[in-house]
């Protein structure tokens, strides 16, 4: 007999490690998540302590709190609670759910048939044999003459499209699901602590890689009686091997993978990464390395499966040069050469998100205002679904949605956005720092936090790394804890020194420390950035935000105020 816990409608199945919508949809939860969730519909009605938690899903191992915050997170995501009525907070205790979970031991054939829990996507179904077709057709219209002419028309059709489907292109049929093979990643050094490093940081890529729904993964397999070098990843069930080595030095740790195509051993892409390793964890440091190969192997994986259409134009990158130090000429002359590409290249979507990227930049750096920024906001809106109406899955695209989304406070919508882009791309900052922006404006400061931290043990990808920051110091300072929210903020300016938010955050926290000529300053620094700064608009947008965050920004723009900021 199968155990299933029931609960909103929703199903766990114990024996098949299933959770299924109402009607038997079977939801892709990781294992990892898929644990947790179990455990507290178990323990419905009762405070379970984060120790706890940790200690049922991970046992004998020992792992930081970001783990467990992203485990939550990805179950709320599952389940739709992202209003936390299942799964709730309780400060200071742990976590309770809410749920009346109830368990029963349904019969056999009252379940539908479980899929498996790792299926990333269905191979698309075998065209059947045009006399097949036919016969079908036949029988339904009584074998009629003009039955047998449509039935035989039928066929055609269904033979012609067979015949046609590898040349229509990916518009019309989806690419082919591409198989990737994670081999054991090599032990550079002889040494018994990098060959753990690496044998982790293998398993966490392989747990990272099993999310993108575009691909599947085979995790690694070793021979029996081989060494490590001879170390195998059943590469015979691959188009793609992922192939890596890890070395440590005095001053870093150095991890090198590549990509090679498994029938021809052809080098497909490659990358190398380094890590301080001075003064790290390792847990920080496995996260770290992780990610360091996770985010650009994931970025390289949607251009190879979106090859077929993909016409990336080198004004994109060269437009993303600007993006470190922004200056209006240098925005202006960026928006000038992507607009000017886009005319010549209409259909080209990575165009089309760089494009409204820009636009959405200008608006939240104030450079667009009042009717110009409502055009800027509505044009951007417009290219980002016009291109994901083609390519749903393509991740430039569900990124610039995730913080378009949340640039303009659609908040419910934006985090549907960025977890869609996070499951392209687990190691994502860019998309970490969005969700944390929108936990900020919902209130829900802790768990921003958590986000931002996130982020910033990944630390991917390197063009991101000041808004992580920028998004910790934010945190803390809403939360007044300002001596903690000072380092991250100017780590954030070493890195970015060119935007004004980071400047007016920073005089707020001197100005609440009693550093007033500190935060007089900070406030002119960030007014030559952003002339025409005022304490209407030196904020996020105010839709849609909680009451509770408005409260706290309310306080902010006080200091602000006695730091300089003019109220209109």
């Amino acid at each position: 007999m199968t155990t299933v816990h029931r609960f909103a409608g929703f199903e766990i199945d114990v024996q098949q490690a299933a959770l299924r919508r109402p009607g038997g949809e079977i939801v892709r939860l990781r294992p990892k998540p898929f644990n947790m969730l179990q455990f507290l519909v178990t323990n419905a009605g009762r405070v379970v302590t984060k120790q706890e938690l940790m200690e049922a899903v991970w046992p004998n191992v020992h792992v930081g709190e970001d783990s467990l915050f992203q485990c939550i997170r990805e179950i709320r995501t599952a389940i739709g609670d992202e209003r936390r009525q299942l799964i709730k907070v309780i400060s200071g205790r742990g976590y309770l759910f809410d749920g009346s979970a109830a368990a029963s031991e349904p019969a056999a054939d009252s379940l539908p048939a479980p899929e498996p829990s790792l299926t990333i996507a269905p191979a698309p179904a075998a065209v059947p044999p045009a006399a097949v077709v036919a016969e079908k057709a036949a029988g339904f219209f009584r074998f009629g003459p003009r039955a047998v002419a449509v039935a035989a028309s039928l066929a055609i059709c269904v033979v012609g499209l067979a015949v046609a489907a590898p040349y229509i292109g990916h518009r019309v049929f989806s690419p082919p699901i591409p198989v990737l093979a994670v081999a054991p990643l090599v032990d550079g050094t002889g040494d018994p602590q990098v060959a753990l490093m690496a044998a982790n940081v293998t398993d966490a890529l392989v747990d990272g890689l099993s999310r993108i729904p575009n691909i599947r993964v085979v995790a690694p397999v070793a021979r029996a009686g081989s060494g490590p070098t001879a170390a195998s990843a059943r590469a015979e069930q691959a188009e793609l091997v992922l192939r890596g080595e890890l070395q440590r030095s005095d001053k870093a740790w150095t991890m090198q993978a590549r990509i090679v195509d498994a029938s021809t051993n052809e080098v497909r892409w490659t990358t190398s990464f380094s890590v301080d390793g001075a003064n790290v964890s390792q847990a920080l440091l496995q996260s770290r390395l992780t990610a360091g190969i996770g985010h650009p192997l994931a970025v390289r994986l949607s251009s190879l499966i979106h090859s077929d259409f993909r016409r990336r134009n080198v004004v994109v990158d060269q437009a993303q040069a600007f993006i470190n130090r922004t200056s209006r000429e240098k925005f202006d002359t960026a928006q000038e050469m992507l607009e000017k590409a886009l005319k010549a290249d209409r259909s080209n979507v990575d165009l089309q998100a760089a494009l409204a990227a820009q636009l959405l930049r200008g608006v939240q750096t104030a450079w667009y205002r009042g009717a110009d920024a409502e055009a800027a906001e509505n044009r951007a809106r417009d290219l980002l679904e016009s291109a994901i109406k083609v390519e749903p899955n393509y991740m430039p695209l569900l990124e610039g949605y995730c913080r378009f989304l949340t640039a303009t406070n659609y908040f419910v919508d934006s985090l549907v956005a960025c977890a869609k882009a996070l499951n392209q791309d687990p190691w994502d900052g860019t998309v970490l720092f969005q969700v944390g922006v929108t936990q900020m404006q919902l209130g829900r400061f802790d768990d921003a936090l958590a986000s931002f931290l996130q982020a910033d043990s990944f630390d991917t990808p390197d063009v991101s790394r000041w808004t992580w920051l920028l998004g910790v110091g934010y945190a803390y300072v809403f939360m007044d804890r300002n001596e903690e929210a000072l380092p991250w903020l100017e780590r954030s300016l070493a890195v970015t020194p060119g935007t004004g938010r980071t400047y007016f955050l920073l005089a707020a926290a001197y100005q609440r420390l009693g550093r007033t000529d500190d935060a007089k300053a900070a406030v002119a620094a960030g007014m030559k950035l952003r002339p025409g700064t005022t304490l209407e608009n030196v904020g996020l947008p105010k839709k849609n935000a909680s009451e509770v965050y408005l409260t706290r920004a309310r306080e902010v723009n006080a200091l602000l105020a006695a730091a300089g900021v003019p109220e209109k």
